[in-house]
């Protein structure tokens, strides 16, 4: 493998003065750092970044960590990440699993954004006591080098069950997802609204994904339900899985079955008949996200921000 001895004694210059042109300092002038670079492109030299980056301590990569990649759910947060982050000249890692952790404390990576309810709170404070620059979107943290972009869960819930209540619901299903920040915020504005008006409500235990989806409407038809069956699905994946039980029944979504999402997900927009759900920019999440982080890394104050939802009206829930 070429190294920058090798490039130092083609071009005839010190080992100092290659490392001082190919890491673009103003050291040396820009007639011997263009013939430093045409020689290290010649000789198809390539940088080791793992001695670069302990050399300067920054990578200019944000590790992004998600509990998994499955449904159409995580597309446009990313996306909203990504050109977030370019604007800065950083670029991304999408992560997964205990041992892509080690990114952090090993500065792997120049900090952290973190949608992983599988991500444990306590190791989170321990990484933020350790100053590592962190945004959560998923979870409240209390630290100084922790910044939190969460959505307003509670407004949204709130939204879906005055709808509900506006129809005359008798009683609702709440399809919840695992055991996470979003899905218990979601779940104690439901059940807030639901006493406040008076009606009934039924808890079904969902996971946020298509095929859990389909298992609660099975629970709740299982339960001989009065009609209309009122439901809150509370993400639009598990709802998509929803759509598809009663696909093969007599019930139809959006009469005798009255159905809300949450998350405003791209394929909502085409399934018979629309799916009612709860709306907010996963790119604009994204791109604060990464505003955020990157203001993190570079020492600057960040404070922390709330994404609003809105309703979108649908025929599943007329």
């Amino acid at each position: 493998m070429v190294g920058i001895k090798d490039i130092a004694k083609a071009a005839g210059v010190s080992i100092s003065t290659v490392s001082y042109a190919l890491n673009g300092s103003p050291k040396v002038t820009d007639q011997t750092r263009k013939k430093i670079e045409a020689i290290a492109r010649e000789m198809n030299y390539v940088p080791n970044m793992a001695a670069r980056t302990l050399k300067k301590q920054q990578t200019n990569i944000v590790g992004v960590y998600l509990a998994d990649y499955g449904g159409s759910f995580y597309g446009e947060l990313l996306d909203g990440i990504k050109r977030g982050l370019a604007t800065f000249d950083y670029e991304m890692i999408v992560c997964s699993g205990q041992r892509s952790h080690l990114f952090i404390p090993e500065r792997m990576i120049d900090g952290a954004i973190i949608l992983d309810w599988t991500f444990q709170t306590t190791e989170i404070n321990q990484l933020g006591k350790q100053k590592q620059p962190l945004v959560v979107l998923d979870r409240e943290i209390d630290q100084a080098s922790v910044c939190k972009v969460l959505l307003d869960n509670k407004g949204g819930a709130t939204l879906a069950i005055s709808k509900f209540a506006d129809i005359a619901s008798q009683k609702v299903f709440l399809v919840t997802g695992p055991d996470g920040y979003d899905s218990q915020e979601r779940y104690q504005a439901s059940v807030k609204e639901l006493n406040r008006f008076g009606i009934d409500y039924q808890v079904v235990q969902g996971d946020f994904t298509e095929p859990s989806g389909y298992q609660a409407a099975a629970e709740i038809m299982a339960t001989n339900p009065t009609f209309p069956v009122d439901i809150f699905s509370f993400n639009d994946e598990m709802a998509v899985g929803i759509y598809k039980y009663f696909a093969h029944r007599p019930e139809e979504i959006g009469k005798e079955i009255r159905l809300i999402g949450f998350d405003n997900i791209e394929l909502g927009t085409f399934m018979n008949p629309r799916l009612a759900t709860i709306a907010y920019s996963k790119h604009r999440w994204g791109m604060v996200a990464a505003e955020k982080i990157v203001q993190l890394i570079q020492g600057k104050p960040a404070e922390d921000e709330v994404i609003y939802t809105s309703f979108v009206a649908g025929k599943s829930c007329p």
